[in-house]
């Protein structure tokens, strides 16, 4: 809940830097990286203005490197999730009172799902105009409401006694826990585009807070259930410590459908950002050549990065330590400094700041040092 309320204030943050930044310079929007780059030209530091284009620059490759990196736990989670239903297909009954996961059949390797996918996740980025991905995309949310709803319902049933859990856990397990939280409330990359896209964009605020209000609950309860009804044995995804039977195998095929389309949407971000710059380079002619010879190769480096990390809970804690720490906790509190500077800023807005940015640093150093030292010893 900390950390949330932490990152919708980051998003508060850079959205009153946007708007602050376009009447100054009088233009109608500013997204992300350009809010970064006017605040440098706007401080009274000649080197920050002298080289306030490299505000956006880092910006654009931390996009770049989150987004990706969403969709490598993407290529994680369809492997385990679909290779468990397949492995478990004989032993799949209609009764879902049990509430183990038994494989009594083992196939090929997680790594090799990854690879079935490939061709059609390949396909899939093919499609460049977002409208044509509007029917999938909503086929998506309802498959994942379902999903969600029927998890809720089974484990909210039989939770245990949960005297015998532990309260806390060791020291490791918060630095990866930190970029697990970061890595779901992290959305600050979106923010910009969806108010400038609102026809009331003065609601903007209201609906940030109602919405990130609304996820937080989600995650809290969805956390904590999942920890009292299977403790120990939970899983990195809830889905995988489902039942075998036909309704909660379904479940985990509607939520895998549902991440095959956001995996396009996730993708989207970060090929809006290289794909003109690499097509600006080459004779029109070969713009298409060019511009799906990129699709392709950026689909191939997430799969094979997420083959060389198959953990879904170490994906996800990295990716969340190295880059959305970056850009929900670090960037946002510094670029209010930079924006209001010249202008005057409290002090306890100065103080405030540094506090949320050292807290985004340490949880960066942290979270990316045991991450990788996880992924070392396993």
């Amino acid at each position: 809940m900390v950390i949330c309320g932490i990152a919708v204030h980051c998003m508060d943050m850079l959205v009153r830097c946007a708007h602050h930044l376009c009447r100054r310079k009088q233009c109608p929007f500013l997204d992300y990286g350009d809010t970064v780059a006017s605040a440098l030209e706007g401080t009274p530091s000649p080197w920050l203005r002298a080289h306030a284009i490299w505000g956006r620059r880092i910006i654009d490759l931390l996009l770049i490197v989150t987004q990706l990196g969403f969709c490598c736990v993407y290529f994680v989670f369809l492997a385990d999730n679909v290779k468990q239903v397949v492995e478990a297909a004989h032993a799949t009954t209609s009764n879902c009172h049990s509430n183990e996961t038994v494989v009594l059949k083992n196939t090929m390797d997680s790594r090799l799902y990854m690879v079935c996918f490939l061709p059609f996740l390949v396909l899939l980025v093919f499609i460049q105009n977002l409208k044509y991905l509007a029917v999938f995309s909503l086929l998506a949310n309802i498959a994942m409401l379902v999903s969600v709803i029927m998890i809720y319902q089974y484990i909210l049933r039989d939770i245990p006694n949960p005297s015998s859990l532990p309260y806390v856990t060791d020291w490791r397990s918060y630095t990866l826990f930190f970029g697990t939280a970061i890595f779901a409330a992290e959305g600050i990359g979106t923010i910009l585009p969806l108010e400038n896209k609102m026809q009331r964009p003065q609601q903007f605020r209201p609906v940030l807070y109602v919405g990130m209000l609304l996820v937080t609950v989600l995650y809290v309860s969805m956390g904590t259930l999942g920890y009292l009804r299977f403790g120990d044995t939970i899983m990195a995804s809830i889905t995988l410590s489902l039942p075998n039977c036909w309704l909660y195998q379904s479940v985990k095929l509607l939520y895998s459908f549902a991440i095959f389309i956001t995996y396009a949407l996730q993708f989207y971000v970060a090929a809006e950002i290289i794909i003109p710059a690499a097509t600006s380079r080459v004779a029109e002619r070969w713009t298409l050549f060019v511009n799906l010879t990129v699709r392709i190769l950026l689909v191939c480096l997430t799969c094979i990065l997420a083959i060389l990390i198959p953990r879904l809970d170490i994906v996800i804690s990295l990716v969340g330590s190295v880059s959305s720490s970056v850009l929900a906790l670090i960037i946002p509190p510094f670029l209010e400094i930079a924006t209001y500077y010249s202008e005057g800023i409290s002090h306890w807005a100065i103080f405030k700041n540094i506090l949320i940015g050292l807290v985004g640093f340490l949880g960066f150093v942290a979270g990316t040092s045991v991450s990788l030292w996880e992924l070392a010893s396993r």
